[in-house]
């Protein structure tokens, strides 16, 4: 019966990193492997691979989804874009000192105009907006948003944080979250990894603002995940199976490559297509698709904690963790990142 407080810890804030390093492979590794732990440099990352293996990343791109204006009223509003349905509609988190009521019209960055048609969401966290009048979401936001940094990166985002917070390899728009894992590969390291016969597949996963979102339950079993969309193209699933082949090991590129690839495989065989997932994964689930995983370090008490603890264990997780504040790892979306092989 697992709590809350099974994956709880203590993080000097210190060590929550406000910026990325220099340089993209700068950042640290640490290796966990046969109840190991070993600090590596995120360069080195080829050494501590087979020929054979396969990279799967996630190519979403983070949308300008952050914007502020204010409701009809006259009170300042602040709109968190969770997902773009059509040009016409969107979902989104708002903050305000009072929720807005359907029917009402607010105004962002003085140039978008939208009316609330009520709530949307499991828990009715999110508000279903419609825009008024022509034009559409996508170019809009893209316009007029801002990037949206997440909460505990103290602040505002800069042109450095333009070109940080996507991946080398973002092409596909619809994240408010970057798939962090991905933010230590450059161009260069991709190349070398091509080079050392390390193959590298696709698939998009586009995070939504609910990722941050606290679980607000104790009992894990009681918690329900906010649905993501992704899709795995038909190559993806044809380079792993070449890689089972091989003798390979199928790596995932951060925990939203593993979501994607394990919520298509629930039927007991991967399938390519699109789809949306809510599979929360915890200790005991078994895993169908996934042998390593690289990721950063993750929030206290998240669901992401929770997943990698199911994949590497929850002891060996603990251990790693405390090794990590120990050594002075940096945390979070701009912080270091670890090697796991499934336990």
């Amino acid at each position: 019966m697992l709590t809350l407080d099974d994956f709880d810890f203590d993080l000097p804030g210190e060590l929550i990193a406000q910026h990325p390093t220099a340089e993209r492979t700068a950042s640290r590794l640490l290796q966990l492997a046969d109840g190991m732990l070993a600090d590596h440099c995120f360069g080195e990352l080829p050494q501590l691979l087979q020929p054979g293996d396969l990279l799967v990343f996630n190519d979403t791109r983070v949308i300008r989804a952050r914007l502020f204006g204010h409701k009809e009223s006259g009170g300042r509003i602040e709109v968190l874009i969770e997902r773009i349905v059509d040009p016409q509609h969107a979902v989104a988190q708002l903050r305000a000192s009072k929720s807005p009521q359907p029917g009402s019209r607010i105004l962002l960055e003085d140039s978008i105009e939208l009316v609330v048609r009520g709530r949307s969401g499991e828990q009715d966290e999110f508000f279903a907006l419609e825009l008024v009048g022509e034009g559409d979401l996508w170019s809009l936001i893209e316009l007029h948003g801002r990037l949206p940094l997440p909460p505990y990166i103290q602040h505002a985002a800069s042109a450095a944080d333009e070109a940080r917070y996507q991946t080398v390899f973002a092409r596909c728009p619809g994240a408010v979250a970057a798939p962090t894992a991905g933010l230590h590969f450059d161009a260069a390291l991709l190349a070398r990894l091509a080079e050392c016969g390390i193959e590298v597949a696709w698939l998009t996963l586009h995070v939504g603002a609910g990722t941050f979102q606290p679980v607000r339950v104790h009992r894990l079993s009681e918690h329900r995940m906010h649905a993501e969309r992704f899709e795995i193209p038909p190559a993806t699933v044809a380079a792993i199976a070449r890689t089972r082949v091989r003798g390979g090991k199928v790596i995932a590129v951060g925990t939203t490559s593993l979501r994607a690839l394990e919520a298509a495989a629930q039927g007991g065989e991967l399938r390519s297509g699109a789809a949306e997932t809510d599979i929360f994964i915890t200790p005991g689930y078994d895993f169908r698709v996934v042998d390593r995983l690289i990721t950063n370090f993750h929030l206290p008490k998240s669901t992401l904690l929770m997943l990698v603890s199911a994949f590497a264990g929850l002891e060996t997780v603990r251990g790693a963790y405390d090794h990590a504040i120990r050594q002075r790892y940096r945390f979070f979306s701009y912080g270091d990142a670890m090697l796991l092989t499934r336990h």
